[in-house]
């Protein structure tokens, strides 16, 4: 028998040895002791993770600062007033002088200015939006009618704009959020979102091994961080309930915690608490979180006012809001914004020719809020 045959046979023969060794090992009573501790203690964490998520997620997820707001304007027939003055009364609320065929907007044609009202929570009561026409005469209000689809469908008595917000009391940790609910947000942010950010929201348990695997083959090829494999709802629990630390415990954390969420709560409840927790700038000491925040803040207007490319940007944002800072970068803003805009088209959420109109369009930033 040669030596290469011998080597042979002994390193097949020390194989199931070692398995065998292993084996034993494993059924040492105290190894089996060991195992069960630690199995017990990872089930105590994990009602103590579960005690955690179920009392804040069920719970006031949030404090929101308390708002000052101006005087609202009230109009009404004879009313002193110049069109000078409602135009820039208006133009101080954030409305645009286009068409007034969505809330936020107004026209003027001499001395009548058509708008169409964003609709405001009084303390006595709601103000609908709604379309109104305003004509002046001698330096005062002359008409005031509601306009319907075909024209006018009636006078109206009273016109109570919304209020100007001119501060806010913030909690101790500055942060500031307007709370949305997920049947109010515009269906194309959500779209947007789940495309560029998890498109498989609705199939994953809370953490995706695909995604995962994806995002780690894509940084292995481009020898950089190019693509994250954390779902949202990885990122909700990230952001809601942990640290920033990188450490082995934290990952195990939020995939368990990830996990449980998705155990007891909907998709979108999910969604709807990932809205309004994002973080999405800065704006001095204060932090803006989610979309209803970030709407105003980047653009002076709600959610519900936004066209197609503007949608885009704030989910372009996601990924690094003082990278992507459309004021301080605006060409990576831009370049990332089209991207958003790209993964629409990719998914059939979006209609080519729609979606180069949107390319085409600047930033059009509102007035930047740094306070």
């Amino acid at each position: 028998m040669s030596r290469k045959t011998s080597q042979k046979k002994s390193a097949k023969g020390a194989q199931p040895t070692r398995f065998r060794r292993l084996l034993r090992l494993l059924r040492h009573p105290l190894v089996l002791k060991l195992g069960l501790l630690l199995l017990v203690l990872l089930a105590v964490y994990t009602v103590y993770l579960d005690a955690t998520i179920r009392s804040s997620f069920d719970g006031k997820k949030w404090q929101v600062p308390a708002r000052v707001y101006a005087r609202p304007l009230e109009l009404f027939e004879g009313m002193p007033l110049a069109p000078e003055d409602l135009e820039s009364e208006l133009r101080d609320l954030g409305y645009s002088a286009l068409r007034a065929t969505s809330p936020g907007s107004f026209q003027r044609s001499g001395n009548r200015i058509s708008l169409f009202s964003r609709g405001f929570d009084f303390w006595d009561g709601s103000e609908p939006q709604q379309i109104a026409e305003v004509e002046f005469r001698g330096g005062s209000i002359s008409r005031l009618a509601r306009m319907g689809s075909t024209g006018a469908s009636g006078k109206l008595a009273l016109l109570r704009l919304e209020p100007l917000e001119i501060g806010a009391i913030y909690p101790a940790h500055k942060e500031d959020r307007v709370l949305v609910k997920l049947e109010a947000v515009p269906p194309l942010l959500t779209a947007a979102l789940l495309a560029i950010e998890d498109h498989r929201f609705y199939q994953h348990h809370g953490v995706s091994p695909v995604s995962i695997a994806r995002a780690a083959l894509a940084n292995a090829k481009s020898g950089a961080v190019v693509q994250g494999g954390s779902t949202l709802t990885q990122q909700l629990v990230k952001n809601f309930y942990l640290d920033r630390s990188r450490t082995l415990r934290r990952k195990l954390t939020e995939a368990l915690m990830s996990g449980l969420l998705e155990l007891h709560y909907s998709k979108e409840a999910i969604l709807e608490a990932y809205l309004n927790e994002v973080y999405l700038g800065q704006a001095g000491a204060r932090a803006i979180h989610g979309f209803g925040l970030a709407s105003q803040h980047y653009f002076n207007r709600s959610l519900q006012e936004l066209s197609i490319e503007k949608l885009a940007l704030l989910v372009a944002i996601v990924r690094g809001p003082a990278y992507y800072d459309p004021w301080r970068h605006p060409e990576r803003a831009l370049a990332r914004r089209n991207r958003v805009i790209d993964a629409l088209v990719g998914q059939a959420l979006l209609a080519a020719e729609d979606a180069q109109w949107a390319k085409a369009q600047p930033l059009n930033l509102g007035k930047a809020s740094r306070s």
